[in-house]
C-alpha cells in the first residue's frame, strides 16, 4: 500500500470544460462545432507545451504532474502516457452540482484505455445539503472506490464545499467569512461523510484555508484510522496572491503533498494569446513562468517543515 502522504505531487490542472467553453470562448448551452473544438483542443496544447517547456526549465519531473480531460485533451493524455509523465484523468460529468460519470456507467473502459497515473473526481458536497443528493453521490462514488481499489490505480478526490445560502446568511452574506469560519470545519464533516461511505481516495484535492490549526485538522480527518492519504491544495481560480497564502499554510503541514494550480496559472496568458496580444509562443512562455513560480514558492517553503 503506498502511504500517498509522504509523496509530493505539483499539479498543473487544465481539465476545464463547461467553465472553458463559456468564459473563454463564450460558448454556453451547445456543443462547440467541430472548428471551435479543434480551437480548444489546441489551447489545451498550448498547456501542455508550458507544462513541458517548465520541466525543461526547472521543474523536477518526478514531482510535476498534469490533469487534462479527455474531451478535449486526448491527444495531451496519450503523449503524456507516452513520455512517461505523471497526469491525472477526470471522470465526471462536467458543469453539475450533483456528481454523475461523464461516460455514464462506460467509465472504466475510459481509464483502462487511457490509463492515467490517477483517477480524478470532482465532486461538490455539503454535509447540510439535501439528503437525498448526498447519498446519490455517495452510491455512485463508492462504486468508482471499489473499481480503483480493485485494480489498484490511485484515487485522486476534488473536493468542493459549496456554502448555502442559509450558511452565507449566518455570516451576513459574506463568502469570505463563511470561508473561513465555518467551510473548514465543513470540509472535516464532508471528508468524515465520504469516508464513512466507503469512499477511499489515495490524494484529496481540496481547497485552501487561511489557518494552519484548519489545515491540520484537514489532514488529521483524511488520515484517520491509519489512512495513508495525502493533501494537494487547489487553486479555485483565485488571484495569484490567495493561491500563494493558500500554498504557504499548506507547505508548513506534514500530509498535505503540494497543489493542483489551473486557471491561476494558464488562464490570463490564454485570455491575452486570444485577444491578440501575445503569440503562441509567449503564452507557452507565460504558462511555464507561472508555474515554475509556484513550484518554487511551495518547494522554498517546505525547507521550513
Amino acid at each position: 500500500m503506498i502511504d500517498w502522504s509522504q509523496k509530493e505531487l505539483l499539479i498543473l490542472a487544465f481539465d476545464h470544460r463547461a467553465s472553458f467553453l463559456e468564459k473563454m470562448f463564450d460558448i454556453k448551452n451547445r456543443q462547440p462545432t467541430s472548428e471551435e473544438k479543434k480551437e480548444i483542443e489546441d489551447y489545451k496544447k498550448i498547456i501542455f507545451e508550458g507544462f513541458k517547456l517548465s520541466i525543461r526549465k526547472s521543474v523536477p519531473k518526478e514531482i510535476a504532474g498534469l490533469l487534462v480531460d479527455e474531451e478535449f485533451g486526448s491527444s495531451v493524455l496519450r503523449e503524456a502516457k507516452k513520455d512517461g509523465l505523471t497526469f491525472a484523468m477526470p471522470v465526471e460529468k462536467s458543469g453539475q452540482e450533483e456528481f454523475d460519470f461523464g461516460y455514464g456507467e462506460n467509465f472504466a473502459n475510459h481509464i483502462e484505455d487511457f490509463d492515467p497515473t490517477f483517477v480524478k473526481v470532482l465532486v461538490r458536497y455539503n454535509p447540510e445539503s439535501d439528503a437525498a443528493l448526498n447519498k446519490r453521490q455517495l452510491q455512485r462514488l463508492r462504486k468508482l472506490s471499489d473499481y480503483l481499489a480493485q485494480k489498484k490505480r490511485p484515487f485522486l478526490f476534488e473536493l468542493i464545499v459549496p456554502a448555502l445560502p442559509a450558511q452565507l446568511a449566518k455570516f451576513g452574506g459574506s463568502k469570505e467569512t463563511c470561508d473561513k469560519e465555518l467551510r473548514p470545519k465543513m470540509m472535516v464533516e464532508s471528508i468524515k461523510e465520504i469516508q464513512a461511505a466507503g469512499v477511499e481516495p489515495s490524494i484529496w484535492k481540496l481547497e485552501g484555508v487561511d489557518k494552519p490549526e484548519d489545515a491540520k485538522a484537514i489532514v488529521k480527518q483524511a488520515q484517520s484510522n491509519g489512512r495513508k492519504a495525502g493533501v494537494i491544495t487547489l487553486g479555485r481560480g483565485e488571484s495569484k496572491e490567495k493561491v500563494q497564502e493558500w500554498l504557504k499554510v499548506g507547505a508548513k503541514i506534514p500530509g498535505i503533498i503540494g497543489f493542483a494550480v489551473g486557471r491561476t496559472i494558464f488562464w490570463q496568458p490564454l485570455a491575452d494569446h486570444k485577444a491578440g496580444k501575445i503569440n503562441r509562443k509567449e503564452a507557452i512562455e507565460k504558462i511555464a513562468q507561472n508555474y515554475i513560480e509556484f513550484t518554487e514558492l511551495w518547494l522554498n517553503e517546505c525547507k521550513g517543515r
